[in-house]
């Protein structure tokens, strides 16, 4: 899987708010496998890879909230220092924007890397060079 399709929330910043999206999401049966969320003052995005995009977006959508489903890249590195630098080198240098980025590791020795970048053909072209494109499943 090079490309994932990434849930993202809009949603005021006050208590119960993470709460009541994930109050949807575990009704509905969807697994979250990794999130981050970004705050903006009185409110916040919520970005999440879940197991089943289309139907956490429907779920979310029927009980009110704002969201869209964006595409973004999966990165497979070393868990070691540089690891993203080289990433963001790469992509800078071939002057691809990374708008935002999150991460996390598992198997002890590796870290995935999710990209929203400007131009996901661009960056999958230079990043299939560097042989680091994530083509599996999210453990």
């Amino acid at each position: 899987m090079v490309t994932m399709k990434q849930v993202s929330v809009f949603v005021e910043n006050k208590p119960g708010r993470l709460a009541s999206v994930t109050e949807v999401l575990f009704k509905a049966g969807i697994n979250l496998r990794a999130f981050a969320i970004a705050e903006a003052g009185d409110f916040g995005i919520i970005r999440m890879i879940v197991d089943r995009p289309e139907d956490a977006y429907r779920a979310l959508k029927d009980a009110g909230f704002t969201v869209a489903i964006n595409d973004v890249i999966g990165v497979e590195v070393k868990d070691e220092p540089g690891s993203l630098y080289r990433i963001a080198k790469t992509l800078g240098d071939e002057n691809v924007n990374i708008e935002y980025v999150y991460a996390f590791t598992f198997g002890g020795e590796k870290a995935l890397i999710i990209l929203r970048v400007d131009d996901v053909d661009k960056a999958i072209e230079v990043l299939e060079r560097e042989g680091v494109l994530f083509k599996g499943e999210i453990p």
